[in-house]
């Protein structure tokens, strides 16, 4: 009987990053899926494929791309199977794939911290190389509020665990997420976890209230109130203002951002607040509303 391969999500989530990397789908769904701002596997139950079936998939997509070099594993958090498991499907793609030359995943701190530093270590020399966090807030009163499900102290230590074993980490933060009551907190918070785990890539989202969430239902019942466009471009000034990092990439290219930006911190750091003065003086932006925002993320 030929092999079935699982539905896809539609769309499939992934980082921006990840666009030519061969993806597969070994989990469906996310398996917390509570945060308030989140909609991208809210009608999707959580599942975890066994292995049997993923050792499947991954001979049937060398066959298809056997020079694959890069692989992102999906969907939400599958850094939290179990050590055993990862270390099987890691071993599987270096199997299958002779050029295979790293492996990405997205990745809870709790799902870091449930590894030893011993297995760290290990899937990182089975090719594990990028985890991508998502921070969203250093804010611990934001986080709460947003049911993240994680401290800003246990995702800061989950990644400089992680990066002090030889993995990569992508931290994500999300611009707004405070809003107008948690405006400066959100982002001098943000700022000091960053500092303290020193990622070696920051990308920074805007939040977008998406149909479905609760996030969206406060905001049309007035219980959340959006920062408006200027607001939003002043905060991702002020968090750019107070980093102090030694070796970090910095992108806000997602399609929910105001403009696009790129920088490589610190050596950039003027040219980013110059940048960004410069918008603010422009009179482009809304003062009033949180401007043009995509339909979906």
């Amino acid at each position: 009987m030929p092999h079935m391969k699982p539905p896809v999500n539609n769309p499939l989530f992934r980082p921006p990053a990840e666009a030519e990397s061969l993806i597969l789908q070994i989990d469906q769904g996310c398996p917390y899926n509570r945060c308030t701002f989140c909609g991208m596997y809210r009608r999707l139950p959580y599942r975890r494929l066994p292995i049997p079936d993923i050792r499947l998939m991954i001979a049937d997509e060398a066959r298809q791309a056997p020079d694959t070099r890069r692989v992102f594993l999906a969907d939400g958090d599958v850094m939290r199977r179990p050590f055993e498991e990862l270390k099987a499907i890691l071993i599987l793609l270096n199997e299958h794939f002779s050029a295979l030359a790293r492996v990405n995943l997205y990745a809870t701190g709790n799902a870091i911290h449930s590894k030893t530093d011993t297995e760290l270590r290990a899937l990182r020399e089975l090719k594990l190389h990028t985890l991508y966090l998502g921070l969203e807030s250093g804010d611990e009163t934001t986080l709460k509020a947003v049911k993240k499900g994680e401290t800003a102290a246990e995702m800061i230590e989950a990644g400089r665990r992680a990066q002090a074993n030889g993995l990569r980490v992508s931290v994500m933060i999300l611009l707004g997420l405070g809003g107008q009551a948690r405006h400066r907190e959100h982002a001098r918070a943000t700022a000091l976890a960053l500092n303290a785990m020193q990622p070696r890539l920051l990308s920074a989202l805007r939040v977008v209230p998406i149909p479905g969430t609760e996030l969206h239902a406060e905001v049309e019942s007035g219980r959340f109130l959006p920062l408006t466009e200027h607001q939003t471009v002043e905060e991702c000034r002020l968090i750019v203002q107070s980093l102090v990092l030694t070796n970090t990439v910095f992108r806000a290219n997602h399609s929910s951002n105001v403009i696009p930006l790129e920088a490589r911190l610190p050596r950039d750091q003027e040219r980013l607040l110059t940048q960004l003065d410069i918008l603010l003086a422009s009179g482009h932006l809304d003062t009033q509303s949180p401007g043009d925002q995509p339909l979906w993320l």
